[in-house]
């Protein structure tokens, strides 16, 4: 090679690493699942499902700091309830009652109902706090095959109008459940109170270790203008491209229900209006929360990003309301809303 050659092949050389260096690096967005959502002083403080439950911080909701994990290895109680439990825990919900933070959240043998709900307190969601220290509180409750014909998993934690805590729960199986808490919040109330607040139709003779074609989990109860909203999700997620999973709701004036979809239909004789499902862009959406911030209501999910090989991805959608009370979201802003995970 020539001299000039050489000075031609180093010259492109500079001018292209002097290119790459002014490009931006590639922002990945978030990937979850099951996300819940608290807010913190200024900061927000989003939570997964992950091994030791994931969670993130953030000043604007949609750049994340990865804060690592709240539970440095299992829960004590984790292998007696599901035996198969690998360190890898479901769906957390974040709640503040009296200066505490109580973070509630499931172990279970996939596709089995060897599950339990447990609850560990904070008095900070901050991790650079002094005071930052997660307190497991052990399990609030279980489900045991051959026992029980509903899966102790998926909680959510609701005060009523009186400042009672209720604790909905449930996936596949006889469908979703409400049952009360005592005022420790980390306990069943004595005497017990159940109801039955949604399901889906379940095979008369299918069997009661398996869990069934009746899908539905997940759900969420959110309280506005006089009304208590159940959502819930239906169908399959976790399947790729295969996904069906979707978000459906309906509403009742006390919390123990009866919720009504928009056709009148009880939640818990299979209604269920449907708030958003998947398109060509995104497939698998789910297992939302719902949360006022700062005068606004948003929706928070997963879902499966097509162009990305299905990877699930945090969504936070705008919720806005019809002229007759109910909550709606516009598909568009799958696409508009875009997480950005910082190193």
């Amino acid at each position: 090679m020539s001299l000039l050659s050489r000075l031609s092949a180093c010259a492109l050389a500079a001018a292209l690493a002097t290119c790459a260096a002014a490009l931006p690096a590639f922002a990945a967005q978030v990937e979850v699942h099951d996300p819940v959502m608290a807010k913190e002083g200024s900061k927000y403080y989003l939570f997964s499902t992950g091994p030791g439950i994931t969670f993130y911080s953030s000043s604007d909701m949609r750049s994340w700091k990865p804060e690592g994990r709240v539970f440095a290895g299992a829960p004590g109680w984790a292998k007696r309830a599901a035996p198969t439990f690998n360190d890898h825990i479901w769906a957390p919900d974040i709640q503040h009652h009296n200066g505490k933070y109580y973070l509630y959240y499931s172990v279970s043998g996939f596709g089995k109902n060897t599950s339990g709900i447990g609850v560990t307190t904070n008095t900070t969601l901050d991790p650079r706090s002094p005071s930052y220290k997660w307190e497991d509180q052990g399990m609030v409750l279980q489900s045991i095959p051959g026992r029980d014909l509903w899966n102790a998993i998926d909680s959510h934690v609701i005060d009523d109008e009186q400042g009672t805590p209720w604790m909905s729960f449930g996936s596949f199986w006889s469908g979703l459940k409400l049952v009360k808490l005592d005022a420790s919040r980390t306990r069943l109330a004595e005497p017990q109170e159940w109801h039955t607040i949604a399901r889906r139709e379940r095979p008369a003779f299918e069997a009661d270790s398996e869990a069934g074609p009746a899908q539905i989990e997940a759900p969420f109860i959110f309280r506005k203008n006089g009304w208590y909203y159940l959502f819930a999700s239906w169908d399959l997620c976790c399947k790729g491209k295969d996904s069906t999973y979707k978000v459906v709701m309906g509403r009742a004036k006390a919390v123990t229900g009866p919720y009504l979809d928009r056709q009148g239909v009880d939640m818990a004789k299979g209604g269920g209006s449907l708030v958003i499902g998947g398109d060509r862009d995104w497939k698998g959406l789910g297992h939302n929360s719902a949360y006022t911030f700062e005068g606004r209501d948003y929706m928070v999910l997963h879902a499966y990003e097509s162009a990305d090989r299905y990877k699930q991805k945090l969504k936070v959608l705008d919720m806005k309301w019809d002229a007759d009370g109910w909550p709606i979201v516009d598909a568009a802003d799958l696409n508009r809303y875009q997480s950005v995970q910082l190193p």
